[in-house]
This record gives structure tokens, C-alpha cells and sequence, in this order.
């Protein structure tokens, strides 16, 4: 190794994907030890049939089950900034009130499932309302593969519910967008010219605390050729937003150049669609029968409760294979 290879461009790339590849490694010897150990608690509970031992057993195998399930999407997980942080983008839709409400659980599941399946999660900018909800929220979700697992959930969401907002307490449909993009590395060079900039700064709006911080150094950038916009208000200098608002713009800006540029790099991008009936890829029925289902590969679940509350690695192990 060159002697002044870690003052070269490139080097904490290097760092990164090697951290990936321990942390593979790591995965899989724990997953072969935790196989050992229930091998004999297997052979214990042959034995004896104690019920602390049984469920201690059960809770374990289901542990072991999940992270198999992982290591198995791991595999699928082949193409360009899979292994990538994840930056995750929730839009409220139409719907009013209700989809506004129905942004916010959805940023909850996603929260819960990344504290489920240990991924960090940090708060860039949320805008919230103060009657319910929120009109839209940008999160960080940092770890390994983040964005691999987490374009699966690129699309419209589409909830059918009993409003809390109707006091004819009738069914409604909310409707709320979801946007992913990876998080570029520092090697890869995006250009982007001051001119087409424009830089607004903002107090935070919402309550802050449960997504966001309140601060009088809140950032926001249009980028005016492409009409993209994006925002943060988590940091307490106006420094500190902007170069989060840069590099969240940067992903974006490569998003789109890569959907121009190419239909086979579309899995990076996504396809936009308009948060309205007809172009969901998911759906949440509360009413008149509970349901989640995935338009794409026809997966169903019955207890939504659990999916709202983060398990939707069913989903995405079934998106990657669907995408096979």
C-alpha cells in the first residue's frame, strides 16, 4: 500500500466498502454461532420440554429467522449504490387532512423499521401541519445496504381508512409519495453552477423534537433548471444545512441524470408518479377488512398493525426477487 494512500482522493470510499465487507462477515459468523446454540437448546428441550425454555427458543429461531432473511436480500442486492445510505423522502398527497396523517405514519413505519433492522436514522427537514400530520419529511437512514432495502418503497402509498377527520365518520382514501435516492459517495462529482442556485433560509416550521429541531438557520435550495427543491433545518448552523441540502441535492440532480441517460439504470431512479388513485404500488385497507398489498408482486398481509409498525421486510424480500 502506497505510503500516503490515506491522504488520497478516494481513500475513505476504500474505508467504507471495507467496513461493508467486515460487517458481511461478522453477520454471517453470528448467524453460524446463533445456529450452534439453538442446536442445543434443541437437544436440551428434547429432553426436557420446560415452557421458559420453549419460548426462549421460539424468540430466538424467529431472530435467526430475520437474519437469514437478511443475508438472503443481501444477495439480491448486486446493482450500483445498493450498498449505499438510503435518503428517503416522504410527500403528502391528496387527501388533505387524512393524507397529510397518513405521510406521518408511513415516516413512522420506516423509522421503526430501520430501529428494527438497526439502521441509523437522522432527521434532514420535516414540514408539518399544525392541524395533523405532516406535508413532507427528508430522512438520512445510514448502514449497510439501506438503499438496496429501501428502493423497494419508491412510489405512491395508498391508505383506505375510516377518517379520525370526518365526523360522518366515513371511508376515505389518503394518498402520500415516497422518494429514495442513495447517498453519493464523495468521489462521485456532480455539476451543479452557483447560478442556477437559489438559497432561501427559513425557521423551521413544525413543533420539532419528534423529527426535526426547531432553528432560525434552516436552509433551502431550488435547484431553478430542474425545479428541484430540497431543504434542511436539522443542523443548528446555517453551514452545517446547507451542505446537508448540497449533498441531498447532488443525489437527486445524479438520480435524474442516470433516469436521462439510461432505461437500464432506472432501478437507481425510480419512476415518479402522481400521489392520486391508480398509480400506487402499495395498499393499506383498515376498512372494511385489513390488508396490505403489494401491486407490484401481489404479496398480501393481514395484520397491518405490524407492517404500520415496521415489519415490511416481507415486501421487500419479495420486490427483489419480483425485480429477478
Amino acid at each position: 500500500m502506497a505510503a500516503d494512500f490515506w491522504s488520497q482522493e478516494g481513500s475513505q470510499d476504500f474505508l467504507r466498502e471495507l467496513s461493508g465487507i467486515t460487517g458481511r462477515l461478522d453477520d454471517w459468523e453470528r448467524v453460524c454461532k446463533e445456529m450452534e446454540e439453538l442446536d442445543v437448546l434443541d437437544e436440551m428441550l428434547r429432553e426436557d420440554g420446560d415452557v421458559e425454555l420453549q419460548k426462549e427458543f421460539e424468540t430466538r429461531a424467529n431472530e435467526l429467522r430475520r437474519a437469514l432473511n437478511r443475508n438472503q436480500l443481501r444477495i439480491l442486492l448486486n446493482e450500483e449504490y445498493d450498498a449505499a445510505n438510503a435518503i428517503l423522502t416522504v410527500h403528502a398527497g391528496s387527501g388533505g387532512l387524512d393524507s397529510q396523517d397518513w405521510a406521518e405514519m408511513l415516516l413512522r413505519m420506516y423509522l421503526r423499521w430501520a430501529e428494527r433492522d438497526g439502521f441509523k436514522t437522522t432527521a434532514i427537514e420535516a414540514s408539518s401541519d399544525e392541524e395533523a400530520g405532516i406535508k413532507s419529511a427528508t430522512i438520512l437512514v445510514e448502514g449497510d445496504y439501506a438503499y438496496g432495502y429501501l428502493k423497494s418503497e419508491k412510489g405512491v402509498h395508498r391508505l383506505v381508512r375510516i377518517s379520525p377527520f370526518d365526523s360522518a365518520h366515513r371511508r376515505h382514501t389518503s394518498f402520500a409519495s415516497v422518494g429514495v435516492s442513495p447517498e453519493l459517495p464523495e468521489s462521485v462529482e456532480v455539476a451543479i453552477r452557483p447560478e442556477d442556485l437559489r438559497v432561501d433560509t427559513f425557521r423551521a416550521s413544525g413543533a420539532g423534537g419528534q423529527y426535526v429541531n426547531r432553528t432560525d438557520s434552516a436552509v433551502r435550495i431550488t435547484h431553478i433548471p430542474t425545479g428541484i427543491v430540497v431543504s434542511c433545518q436539522n443542523e443548528r448552523s446555517q453551514h452545517m444545512n446547507r451542505q446537508v441540502s448540497m449533498q441531498v441535492l447532488k443525489s437527486k440532480l445524479y438520480e435524474r441524470a442516470m433516469q436521462e441517460r439510461s432505461e437500464e439504470l432506472a432501478a437507481v431512479v425510480g419512476d415518479k408518479k402522481e400521489s392520486t388513485w391508480g398509480s400506487q404500488i402499495r395498499s393499506y385497507v383498515l376498512h372494511p377488512y385489513t390488508l396490505v398489498k403489494d401491486h407490484r408482486t401481489g404479496t398480501e398481509k393481514g395484520n397491518v398493525q405490524a407492517i404500520l409498525d415496521g415489519d415490511i421486510d416481507g415486501f421487500i424480500m419479495a420486490y427483489l426477487r419480483w425485480r429477478r
